[in-house]
C-alpha cells in the first residue's frame, strides 16, 4: 500500500477545519503518538530516504516501515505497517528485540494528533492536525492507495489543499525536522 501524503505549515487551524467539516469531515480521533525511530544495523536509513519506527497511541503499538519517498510534490512513499500486542511492556520488548537485533534507537518525536476523516473524489481521507514536540503545528492531507490508483490519489490530495486553502507545503518528515532542531542532522 501507499501512503499518499502532504503536510502543510498553517496559521488558520481554525478556518481549516471550518472547511473541512463544510466537505463533510467528522472528528475521528484526538490522540497523542509518541514514535521511536530506529536506524539498522546494515545500512543508513536517513541516508536512502527510509525510516523505521515502534509507534505508540495509548496502549496500541505498531512497526512501520516507510520506503524512500517516490516524487518531490508529495511524501508518496511505500508503507508497511504491521499491528503488534497492546501495552507499555509490548512496546518495552520491542524495543529491546530490535536493539538486539543492532537496530539503534535514533529519536523519539511525540505529536498531539486531531484526526478529520472524509471521502473525496472516492477516496477515503484522513486530515490530520498535528502538533508536533520541538518542531510545531502542521497539517497532514494522507490517502492510502493502491499502485494503480497513486496519480489520482495524488491529484485529490494536491486539489483538497488547495481547496482548503494550504499553500505552505512542508516536505520534510516529522523525524528529520526533530533532527534538525537538535542539531543532529
Amino acid at each position: 500500500m501507499l501512503e499518499v501524503e502532504v503536510r502543510y505549515r498553517t496559521d488558520d487551524r481554525a478556518g481549516v477545519i471550518a472547511r473541512l467539516l463544510a466537505l463533510g469531515a467528522q472528528l475521528a480521533q484526538d490522540r497523542v503518538d509518541v514514535d521511536q525511530y530506529f536506524n539498522a544495523p546494515d545500512r543508513d536509513l536517513k541516508a536512502s530516504d527510509e525510516a523505521f519506527r515502534l509507534r505508540r497511541i495509548g496502549d496500541t503499538n505498531c512497526l512501520t516501515y516507510k520506503g524512500p519517498k517516490r516524487d518531490t510534490e508529495t511524501k508518496t512513499r511505500l508503507e508497511i505497517e504491521i499491528p503488534l500486542g497492546e501495552g507499555a511492556d509490548v512496546a518495552a520488548d520491542t524495543g529491546r528485540m530490535l536493539a538486539a537485533l543492532g537496530f539503534r534507537p535514533v529519536v523519539v518525536v511525540r505529536k498531539k494528533r486531531l484526526v478529520y476523516s472524509f471521502t473525496r473524489s472516492g477516496f477515503a481521507m484522513e486530515a490530520c492536525f498535528d502538533d508536533v514536540e520541538l518542531v510545531g503545528p502542521f497539517v497532514e492531507l494522507e490517502i492510502l492507495a493502491e499502485e494503480e490508483q497513486c496519480e489520482a490519489a495524488k491529484a485529490v490530495l494536491l486539489q483538497t489543499a488547495t481547496d482548503l486553502g494550504l499553500t505552505e507545503k512542508e516536505l520534510r518528515s516529522y523525524l528529520g525536522m526533530t533532527l534538525a532542531t537538535q542539531g543532529k542532522e
